[in-house]
């Protein structure tokens, strides 16, 4: 049993956060792709034949003298997409890529575990912040984040919620969830309420 907290750790990171293969494979397919046609230009040349867009020689002269013979405007617009495509590649790498899911039960704590979507949670909290506010379902919204729950309700014309209550049920809620990481609770009642709910 030992051995499975290692394989059981890496498999929950796995559900947890995002893949970065996408953009790796994007990455390499550009490098070969881009490698692959300088190769064949620079076998072609070497047959005496024609290149087929540009001379090697040609483009590293041109490489060489950049601004010149490129209008400003047309360089700033190479540039902004290079630089853009560069900025994707970078963030991708540094960012943690998680995705939109919590571990409830054991988690982190060496117990069991099971991966919940955070769509799943914010609509058990839903149902519990509209019992604990006596309000119908369309008028509980809440939004499930890594590390916070807004709850927002909108109560009856002429019947006030009580906002303590509603945080406490779904404070309640989240502490039977035993959520990893847990987040933070926000309830907001809207100064207005809808009519004839």
């Amino acid at each position: 049993m030992e051995s499975q907290g290692p394989h059981m750790g890496r498999i929950l990171h796995r559900e947890t956060h995002s893949t970065r293969a996408v953009v790796a494979t994007a990455a390499a397919v550009l490098v070969i792709g881009l490698a692959a046609y300088g190769l064949l230009e620079a076998a072609v040349h070497a047959f005496g034949q024609p290149a087929w867009l540009i001379e090697p020689q040609v483009a590293a002269e041109r490489l060489v003298a950049l601004p010149a013979g490129i209008s400003p405007l047309l360089l700033g617009a190479i540039g902004a997409v290079v630089a853009m495509i560069g900025l994707i590649f970078f963030l991708n790498g540094i960012l943690p890529g998680r995705r939109a899911r919590h571990l409830a039960g054991g988690g982190s704590g060496g117990g069991p575990a099971v991966v919940v979507d955070d769509e799943v949670i914010a609509s058990s909290l839903a149902r519990r912040a509209r019992l604990a506010a006596n309000v119908t379902p369309e008028q509980v919204m809440v939004v499930v984040s890594r590390r916070q729950v807004v709850v927002n309700v909108r109560p009856t014309s002429g019947v006030p919620v009580n906002r303590d209550a509603v945080l406490a049920a779904v404070q309640s809620e989240l502490e039977g969830m035993a959520l990893d990481p847990s987040p933070d609770v926000q309830v907001n009642v809207a100064p207005s309420g809808v009519i004839g709910a």
